[in-house]
Formats: structure tokens, sequence, C-alpha cells
């Protein structure tokens, strides 16, 4: 990635505030507190799929029946109830509170990330730019197909209501790993 080693100061909080705003669940940690927060996080879940590249360290603490590789699971294996998913990102954009994926190592495909019912995503503080144009120049590599998430999967109808996880995640959760202090 092209990003700085940290993030600017203020872009984490704007970051936060703005995922917020689309009904993520944002949730803070250390490095060392990740495991503990993600095991948290999903131990509702019969069943948490990995893409390839996840670290094993985010893992090491998870107490779930089944946990998956994401070796050609079918659209249909991932609409199951109780299907939790955990990613990292490429990059995430402070200004509107996307998360920004490249099926890059630990990202996974598309499908993995818009069917599951639970979808839970790191990012770390350096990996947080503040605009769309800085997110392009931050991408290791711009022409790889985007998957751009804010919020859980939402829709409005007719009077405007708004309904969420109608074609995606019900629920969004965004992991923001800080630097200890």
């Amino acid at each position: 990635m092209n990003s700085p080693d940290h993030a600017a100061p203020g872009l984490p909080g704007l970051f936060a505030e703005r995922a917020g705003d689309y009904r993520a669940g944002m949730h803070h940690c250390t490095e060392d507190e990740l495991p503990g927060v993600l095991a948290g996080l999903l131990a509702a879940a019969a069943k948490v799929v990995l893409p390839p590249g996840v670290p094993a360290a985010w893992t090491s603490g998870l107490a779930v029946p089944t946990l998956l590789d994401d070796r050609g699971l079918t659209a249909a294996d991932l609409d199951e109830a109780g299907l939790s998913v955990l990613t990292g990102c490429a990059v995430a954009v402070a200004e509107t509170g996307t998360i920004v994926l490249d099926a890059g190592p630990g990202q996974g495909r598309r499908l993995l990330t818009l069917v599951p019912d639970h979808h839970v995503c790191v990012v770390r503080d350096e990996q947080i730019v503040a605009d769309v144009p800085d997110m392009i120049t931050a991408l290791p590599d711009p022409t790889r197909p985007l998957t751009m998430i804010s919020g859980p999967s939402a829709t409005s109808d007719i009077e405007l209501n708004r309904v969420e996880g109608v074609h995606g995640p019900r629920r969004l959760d965004i992991v923001c790993v800080h630097p200890a202090i």
C-alpha cells in the first residue's frame, strides 16, 4: 500500500464517526486486544468463514464450532443462518466511512463479503485515508476490482423507509486497531 505509516491525526476518529452514521458497529482496540475483540464479536456465530491470508493471530481466541476456509464456497453455502465472515481491508476512507476491499490477502472475493449475514472487518489506523482520491493513491493496484462498503446492506422503499440486510450483511462490525500508547 502507498499510504503513510500512520494515519493523519483525526482520520481514525472521522472514519469511526462516519461508519457509525451508516450503522456499522464500531469497536476500538490495540493489536494485543484484537483477538479478544474478534472472539467477542464472533461468539454467537455457528460458523466463521476466513478468506485466504487472514492472520492466524486473529483467530487464536475464537471459540466457534466451525471455522471454514473460503475455498470455493457457493452463494448458497454463504447464505446459511448464523454464518459470519472475518476479513481485513485494503484501505478505509474517513470522509465517507467506507471500507474498501480489493480481494487481496485476508479480504476474500466479493461473494464472501456480500452474502453472509454478518461481516467483521479489521481496519488499522494506517489504512485510513482522508478521501476517495487518496484511496486510489493508497491502493496497491488500483486496477483490481473493488468492493466498497459503507455500513450494513440497506435500501429504501418508495416512502424512503430504510430497510437493512435485504441484499447483503445485516450486520457490519468494524474493528479499528490503534497503536498501543
